[in-house]
This record gives structure tokens, C-alpha cells and sequence, in this order.
């Protein structure tokens, strides 16, 4: 098909207010699409934003960054100029804040009736914590999907954050506000998107929830069929102490692996009796415990028995498939995943790299519809740099 330059959202204008976790992630999904955004920074950068060079937060790449006094009021009217002409804006304070700034929903849908609003938290824009400070981990333990993770016995395990952070925080807030943006051409009318993580997770709960409800679920972990509890269903260390994961969670696939591991499938007992999974994943443990991770490997090359080695993050790039597929790149000379999903006729790019915070100031402001006269003012008066 025809490649069309720009990316999907090429002609589409959002405002992010510089943070941390989901907003920056849904900003670079909707930037590296071919959305123009403009992040507004701090004019002194606190947290995260000191400890490292921007090159190394591969969430900030693809857009401009403009540095700007949040708390003066030509700050806010700058922001709220560039709302004038922007379809979205995107922000992850604490409930109030930006309200508090001047800035918030009302304030700016009366400098733009189509503008969607929006706004990630961890606990949601109203309820009984939606003033409390958390992170990641504690809307993980709230909604039930932490009692799910780790090993039978002692604590549950701590999971990296992309099931909170970035899977229900920045992928649903990226969604709800494409979602709103295709409702706004239709309606003329802006909206908030309340993008809380905890809603998110749960959303991400469904199928479990299904699962609870027909009795099909047990609350122990180790215990069910996707938490470690089946043997067919699991990670595996080899010989030379790596390791290897299986998954043939359909019956003829369980056959291949089966075979590959020199056991008769006839021999073994039936694949859902749970009575027996602790004795059949000790001798899954003892086969796979007889090669390496290459040589099984090459074992499983060519069979349908959901096999896959496990990868560290130095390696992965560097498989035959990921290689193949061109998953990553190398930006700034930082190797980083590239953009996701791949589009047929409007191909997403990395637009740029991640910028030093406020680097883009004046370019940005001028590309907004802010004259010399204007930005030698804001200058002036501290607002800008």
C-alpha cells in the first residue's frame, strides 16, 4: 500500500504536562503515531529528572520540551494559549492540582469547548483515596492482582511496574483519549478522561474475574493454570543455570513438547487433573534440568510446543525474530524498543530524541503561534528561559 509520511495522528496537537510513569509513556505511544505534542516542563527539574541524562528516558522521545513557571500567571496564560490550539491535553498531578494552577478542565474548555482532558492517577479523580499518595506496587495490592503473583508459599512477588505503571496507567490513558478525540469530531465537544491505574488493572482482571465466578479459580497461588500452579504452564532452569519457558496450554501442542522431551504422551496423566501437577512438574524439572537452554533450543526448533528461551534484556534484541522484525533501535546511542503497533500505510516513527528539558522553548512556542516580541517578554519576566 501507498506509505503516507507523519504517522496516524499526523495533524493531531497535545499539550503534556511533564511527569512521571503513565503520562510520559502515553506521550511517547501517541508522538512516535505522528501526534505533535509539546511537554511542558518545570523551569527547575526535580525527581527523576535530575539523576540522569534525558537520552536514557526513552519515554520522553519523539516530542518538544518547553520549560515554563506553572505557578506565575503568565505561565498559566502561556498554557493556556497553546490549549487554544491543541486537541488534547495530558497531565498526571494528584487530583486538584491542576485546578489549583488555574488550568484545570473548566478552566481550559473555556479557551477550547473541543479539547479532551487527560488526566492518569493511580486511585482516580474522586473516592475516599483519591488524595492519597501511592505508587504502582499498592494499586497492584488493592485491586487483587498481587494476592495472584509469586511463589505458593510466603509473600506475594513484586512484578515490574508495566502492569500498573504503563498497561493500566499510560495504555489506557492513551487509549481513552484517542477514544475522545474520535468522539469530539462527531460531537464538537470535549470531555475528561479519568485514566486511574487502579481501574485500569482491574480492567486488565476481566477474564479472571470470569474465571472466579465459574469456579475454575482458585485464590491460592501456584495453584491455577496461568500462575506457575501447571507444569505445563511455566518457566524452567536448564543446565548451565539459565532458562527456558513452556506454555502448550492446547492438548496437541502439549503432545509436541511432550515428545521433544522424550515422554510418551499416553504415559502421562491427563493434562488438567491438578492431583498431579506437583509430581509431573518435579519431572519436568529433572529433564530440563539434563540440557542447556541451547540445546533445547534446538530440541524445540521446528516444533508447535510453545517453547521459548528466556531472554535477559541484553539478549532479546538480538534474536533471530526480534531482529528479524526490526523491534529495536538504536537512538542517541541508546538501544530501545521501537514504536508499537506497526501500521500499514501511515508507519509510526521515533520523530526525535528525548529532549533536555526546555531545550525546545522558544522553537516549540513559535511553532504554537507565539511571535519574538512575546517570547523575548516571557523571557524577561523569568516565565521561560
Amino acid at each position: 500500500m501507498h506509505s503516507t509520511s507523519g504517522g496516524a495522528l499526523r495533524g493531531i496537537r497535545i499539550v503534556e504536562i511533564a511527569g512521571v510513569g503513565p503520562v510520559p509513556f502515553a506521550a511517547m505511544l501517541l508522538a512516535d503515531m505522528g501526534a505533535q505534542i509539546i511537554t511542558v516542563d518545570r523551569l527547575e527539574p526535580s525527581g527523576l529528572g535530575v539523576k540522569k541524562e534525558p537520552k536514557f528516558d526513552p519515554t520522553t522521545r519523539s516530542r518538544s520540551s518547553i520549560a515554563l513557571d506553572l505557578k506565575s500567571d503568565q505561565g498559566r496564560q502561556v498554557v493556556l494559549r497553546l490549549v487554544e490550539h491543541a486537541d488534547a491535553l495530558m497531565e498526571g498531578f494528584r487530583p486538584g492540582v491542576m485546578e489549583r494552577l488555574g488550568l484545570g478542565p473548566t478552566d481550559c474548555a473555556q479557551h477550547n469547548r473541543r479539547l479532551v482532558f487527560g488526566r492518569a492517577t493511580g486511585w482516580g479523580q474522586e473516592g475516599p483515596l483519591s488524595q492519597t499518595v501511592g505508587h504502582d506496587l499498592n494499586y497492584l495490592a488493592i485491586t487483587g492482582a498481587l494476592s495472584m503473583m509469586g511463589p505458593r508459599k510466603g509473600v506475594p512477588s513484586v512484578p515490574l511496574n508495566l502492569i500498573g505503571d504503563y498497561a493500566g496507567g499510560g495504555v489506557y490513558l492513551a487509549m481513552g483519549v484517542l477514544a475522545a478525540l474520535l468522539e469530539a469530531k462527531v460531537s464538537g465537544e470535549g470531555q475528561v478522561v479519568d485514566a486511574a491505574m487502579v481501574d485500569g488493572i482491574e480492567s486488565l482482571l476481566t477474564h479472571y474475574y470470569g474465571y472466579l465466578a465459574s469456579n475454575r479459580l482458585t485464590l491460592e497461588r501456584e495453584s491455577n493454570y496461568f500462575d506457575g500452579g501447571a507444569p505445563w504452564y511455566g518457566v524452567y532452569e536448564t543446565s548451565d543455570g539459565k532458562h527456558i519457558s513452556i506454555a502448550p496450554v492446547e492438548r496437541k501442542f502439549y503432545d509436541q513438547l511432550l515428545l521433544a522431551m522424550g515422554l510418551d504422551p499416553k504415559s502421562i496423566p491427563d493434562q488438567l487433573d491438578r492431583s498431579t501437577w506437583q509430581a509431573l512438574r518435579l519431572q519436568f524439572e529433572g529433564i530440563f534440568r539434563g540440557k542447556t537452554r541451547e540445546e533445547w533450543c534446538r530440541i524445540m526448533d521446528g516444533r508447535e510446543a510453545c517453547f521459548a528461551p528466556v531472554l535477559d534484556l541484553s539478549e532479546a534484541p538480538q534474536h533471530p525474530h526480534l531482529a528479524a522484525r526490526r523491534g529495536f533501535e538504536e537512538v542517541d546511542g541508546v538501544l530501545q524498543p521501537g514504536p508499537a503497533p506497526r501500521f500499514s500505510r501511515t508507519p509510526s516513527a521515533v520523530r526525535q530524541p528525548p529532549p533536555k528539558p526546555g531545550s525546545n522553548t522558544h522553537e516549540a512556542l513559535r511553532a504554537w503561534g507565539f511571535n519574538a516580541d512575546e517570547l523575548q517578554d516571557l523571557q524577561k519576566a523569568g516565565v521561560i528561559r
